[in-house]
């Protein structure tokens, strides 16, 4: 009988342990994929209407940005609105520092001095949630080779010390 009570004991135990490190690498998961949620349906239909509302008149309508060289400053010294597309930098950047630029603006987020910006700083505008679903949707629109190399940023940036 104790010989059988010491099994019942053990094999719980490794249950438990089996089920916590499930929720652990879920979890983990969770946090590796980012903050964007470019295939949840309802938060892409926000985001679409956001993105048109707030986002189109400089980025465009289709994500091509505001100019064909975006890379130069305008006239005016500042930067152009880049594309959000396949063809521009957005990419190129983890959901957390998207979300920050988007929020915060570019000078904040990057803690840049001398430096302006026509980008509209969002913190006062958009929810989070809703700052998150505009950024969805322009994941959403990128091709299935870049959004994997956007998510394996992701679950680098995870990874490294803030």
């Amino acid at each position: 009988m104790r010989t059988k009570t010491l099994y019942v004991t053990a094999f719980a135990s490794i249950a438990g342990l089996v089920v916590a490190a499930i929720v652990v690498m879920a979890q983990q998961d969770e946090v590796g994929a980012g903050l964007l949620k470019p295939e949840d349906r309802q938060v892409l239909a926000l985001g679409e209407t956001l993105y048109a509302a707030n986002c189109a008149s400089c980025h465009g309508l289709k994500l091509e940005g505001q100019v064909e060289d975006w890379r130069s400053p305008g006239s005016d010294g500042l930067m152009p609105a880049p594309p959000h597309d396949e063809t521009g930098h957005t990419w190129h950047h983890p959901d957390e520092i998207l979300f920050e630029i988007t929020k915060y603006g570019i000078v904040a987020a990057a803690n840049l001095k001398n430096y302006t910006s026509a980008m509209p700083v969002y913190k006062d505008v958009l929810t989070d949630a809703e700052i998150i679903a505009v950024l969805s949707y322009i994941k959403s629109t990128w091709p299935d080779e870049i959004r994997n190399r956007h998510n394996e940023m992701n679950e680098r940036y995870a990874l490294e010390p803030k």
